[in-house]
């Protein structure tokens, strides 16, 4: 027998939450997250998060680009800013302050772990790889 409303056309499964799992983060979203937690709360703005994925990683980035993925990611609940006291060398602006939110933490520890996961064991098949097209490159040219 069926449930009680069986044939009522009742939903008898209204309790059933039914949606989309979290997007993952992207690659840039994981470096600016991690920015947040590798600077201190007083260098937490653009600027330094800039600076610091540029020397981390070797890419030239837009400061555009940082202030996208902020936006994005507060947006999604993983950051929160504030703005910061005026200061003279910004010409009496304020600095806008961004701090990781602890589903921010969540969601980076997640996705760290996963490529961790993913990865294990796999570093020596990666470089034997990457050597057995250095030497296809090679034969090629020469």
């Amino acid at each position: 027998m069926l449930g009680a409303n069986a044939g009522t056309g009742a939903n008898t499964c209204s309790a059933v939450k039914i949606g989309m799992s979290p997007r993952a983060l992207g690659e840039f979203e994981q470096l600016i997250l991690l920015a947040l937690v590798a600077l201190p709360a007083e260098d937490c703005y653009g600027v330094p998060i800039r600076e610091l994925i540029e020397r981390r990683t070797g890419r030239s980035l837009s400061a555009g680009a940082i202030y996208t993925a902020l936006e994005r990611l507060t947006a999604r609940g993983l950051v929160s800013s504030e703005l910061g006291a005026p200061t003279a060398a910004r010409g009496g602006r304020p600095k806008r302050m961004y701090r990781l939110e602890p589903a921010g933490a969540r969601e980076l520890a997640r996705s760290v772990q996963t490529l961790q996961t993913m990865s294990q064991g796999l570093l020596p098949q990666l470089e034997l790889r990457l050597a057995g097209s250095t030497n296809r490159s090679r034969r090629k040219r020469g």
